[in-house]
């Protein structure tokens, strides 16, 4: 295969790892398509407890897929997390008032939260085998997807809910099916690139070694846990800001019937996912470092001073960039790991690095925690950019070995 068609050949690839990720953005729609379950009596702690269980699963998931992907062709494990996803989901549906909230943390926590962490796993892994050249792009477009999967989910759920042709119930097995038939599709074509494939080298990139590194090598070095403290605290502050967005703005004074623009946090996210992906194909490892310590800083400090000052104008700036700052997190960790470590072990590799989402998962529940005592939400952000300026010192020292 000469360069010409290899590049023409890959970005199909790249189309279909985008729709995969877009329709498994359905665990981060948990917000809005939780609200059935309001009528059946579960208390807000024990909905909130799911999402947790749902992103400790997605992350064990992953991790477990990065671990036998050298015994497991992609085929079989996107095949099982068709199965358990699709499951998950139509178990679901099923669930009345008289149900436990037990079958809710394993149909959904467990069974769909595995599924949907396997075949992030796989697909990535897979997709970015073909980008060599342009870790960022192929990175930030799916993880774009992941995030923007969430909002329009969460829409179209909504809508769906209060058709009485189709209720709650008949819209969790439509997108169970549907979800299933894509992850079934895409288990034909997802694979790494076959051997001695020739790739363009990015414009003006520094040659680099072939070195690639096995996990056990990997957590023997300090960068990698330099990497994992600093996107562990970076995405604490992403996640507390989306998590609790809707009250930060009526805190600051938005009306009730325009709360919705707390729904533009995630999709800033969206986008932060794609542009930090870009800046990192143009510019590199060190300046996309500078980039993404310098936008956390600027977002949790203008969120600090509008809750200080009262602003609605800034608090919703910096929101707006706390949403769009935690769009760096996935794609610069996913970036990092094949440009640290290399690509032939980069499902496990990438997989052990994204466990940072289960310690991360639980800022927003210690948010809660001190806007319950405090009555402000002051406190939150004095401590989230103290962790931003922490970060940015773990930054600094954070170099390719």
């Amino acid at each position: 295969m000469n360069r010409e068609q290899t590049v023409k050949y890959r970005y199909w690839r790249l189309t279909l790892g985008v729709l995969v990720l877009l329709f498994s953005g359905i665990i981060y729609a948990w917000s809005t398509i939780s609200r059935p379950f309001i009528d059946f009596g579960w208390t807000k702690p024990q909905l909130q407890l799911n999402f947790t269980i749902t992103m400790g699963f997605f992350c064990i998931g992953g991790f477990v897929s990065g671990l036998i992907s050298k015994k497991v062709s992609a085929f079989i494990r996107i095949g099982v997390s068709a199965v358990l996803t699709t499951a998950g989901l139509i178990i679901v549906s099923f669930l009345n008032k008289g149900s436990s909230v037990f079958w809710l943390y394993f149909a959904y926590g467990f069974m769909m939260g595995t599924g949907v962490g396997v075949v992030y796993n796989v697909v990535i892994s897979a997709t970015n085998s073909w980008f060599p050249d342009r870790k960022g792009l192929s990175s930030g477009a799916q993880l774009m997807a992941f995030g923007l999967g969430a909002f329009f989910i969460g829409l179209v759920a909504d809508k769906m809910f209060e058709m009485p042709s189709i209720g709650w119930e008949n819209t969790y097995r439509i997108f169970g099916i549907v979800i299933g038939i894509i992850m079934f599709t895409a288990a034909i074509f997802v694979k790494s690139p076959p051997t001695g494939t020739v790739f363009p080298q990015r414009k003006g990139a520094k040659p680099q070694s072939a070195v690639n590194y096995e996990t056990k090598d990997v957590i023997k070095r300090p960068t990698f846990w330099m990497l994992f403290v600093f996107f562990m605290l970076f995405a604490s502050v992403g996640s507390t800001a989306i998590a609790d967005a809707k009250n930060m703005m009526t805190e600051l004074g938005v009306v009730k019937g325009l709360t919705a623009i707390a729904l533009l946090v995630p999709v800033c996210n969206s986008f932060g996912r794609i542009a930090s992906g870009l800046f990192f194909d143009s510019f590199g490892l060190r300046k996309t470092q500078y980039l993404t310590s310098g936008v956390v800083i600027l977002a949790t400090g203008i969120s600090l001073v509008s809750f200080v000052t009262d602003s609605l104008v800034l608090g919703i700036v910096g929101l707006f960039l706390c949403g769009f700052s935690y769009g760096f997190a996935p794609t610069m960790s996913a970036a990092f790991t094949a440009e640290f470590y290399g690509l032939k072990n980069f499902a496990l590799n990438f997989s052990l690095l994204n466990l940072i989402l289960i310690p991360a998962s639980f800022a927003p529940t210690l948010s809660a925690m001190l806007v319950s005592s405090y009555e402000s939400y002051i406190p939150t952000f004095i401590i989230l950019t103290s962790i931003s300026f922490v970060g940015l010192f773990i930054n600094l020292g954070i170099k390719r070995s």
